[in-house]
C-alpha cells in the first residue's frame, strides 16, 4: 500500500488547532489525536470534547490514539464523535477483540497499540478483528522523544506475520519519527508514519509530510 503520513497535533499550537490542522491539509493522510488521561501514560491531553470539535474544524480524517484506562468504555464515544480511526492500546483494554468490532460497527477503522517491551506475536491471532497495527517506537506520553531502534526487529516481525497471513492490516509506527529516522521504519515495513515535532516544528508542515512521505516511499519494500 501507499506509504501514509499522520501528524501529531500533540507537537501543535493547542491555542490554534483549527489552524494547525489547515497546515498540514494539503498533504497529511491523517491528523493523529493523541488522548492521554495522566493514569495509563504520566500525561493529560486532550478529550473528547476536542475531537468533536476538531472534527466540525478539520478536513483531514482524524486518526485517534487512545492512551487511556478503560478504552472498553470509551473508545466507541471517538468512532461515533466522527474520528476515521480509533487505536485503543492491548495493554489496557479487558475485552479487546470486543471493542475492536465495536470501532469498527460505528464506522471507524480500527487499531491495536502495543508499547516498546511488549512483543507482537502474542496478538497475531487478533489481526483479523484489526484494521491497523500500531508498534510504538516511543515509551507512550511525551511528544519530542528519541526513536527506540531496538524496535525495529518487532516491526520486521509484525510485517513478516502480516505478510505471511496476506493481511490488508496497516502497520503504523509512532514515536521520533523524523527525516533521521523514518527510512528505517520503513525498511522494516512500516506504512503509516506518526510525526509530532518533524512536522509541526517545522517551518513549513505541508513540506515536511511531503518530505517524510518521500524518504519512507524510496526506502520501504511495500512500495
Amino acid at each position: 500500500m501507499a506509504i501514509q503520513i499522520s501528524p501529531s497535533i500533540l507537537s501543535a499550537d493547542f491555542a490554534h488547532l483549527a489552524d494547525e490542522a489547515a497546515a498540514v491539509s494539503p498533504s497529511a493522510d491523517w491528523l493523529h489525536v493523541d488522548v492521554m488521561d495522566n493514569h495509563f501514560v504520566p500525561n493529560l491531553t486532550l478529550g473528547l470534547p476536542i475531537v468533536e470539535s476538531l472534527r466540525k474544524a478539520a478536513t483531514t480524517p482524524l486518526d485517534c490514539h487512545l492512551m487511556i484506562e478503560d478504552p472498553d468504555r470509551w473508545a466507541p464515544a471517538y468512532a461515533e464523535a466522527g474520528a476515521g480511526s480509533v487505536t485503543i492500546h492491548a495493554k489496557a483494554a479487558n475485552a479487546p477483540v470486543r471493542t475492536l468490532r465495536e470501532i469498527r460497527r460505528l464506522g471507524a477503522r480500527a487499531g491495536l497499540a502495543l508499547n516498546p517491551a511488549e512483543p507482537v506475536e502474542p496478538y497475531a491471532d487478533l489481526i483479523g478483528e484489526m484494521d491497523m497495527l500500531l508498534l510504538m517506537t516511543v515509551e507512550p506520553g511525551f511528544g519530542g522523544q528519541k526513536f527506540l531502534d531496538m524496535v525495529l526487529p518487532k516491526i520486521r516481525k509484525a510485517r513478516e506475520i502480516l505478510d505471511t497471513r496476506q493481511s490488508s492490516v496497516w502497520l503504523q509506527v509512532d514515536g521520533g519519527v523524523s527525516a533521521e529516522t523514518i527510512e528505517r521504519a520503513a525498511e522494516a515495513g512500516a506504512d503509516v508514519f506518526v510525526a509530532g515535532s518533524a512536522v509541526y516544528g517545522a517551518q513549513d508542515p505541508a513540506g515536511a509530510v511531503d518530505t517524510l512521505r518521500s524518504l519512507a516511499a524510496k526506502a520501504s519494500p511495500l512500495a
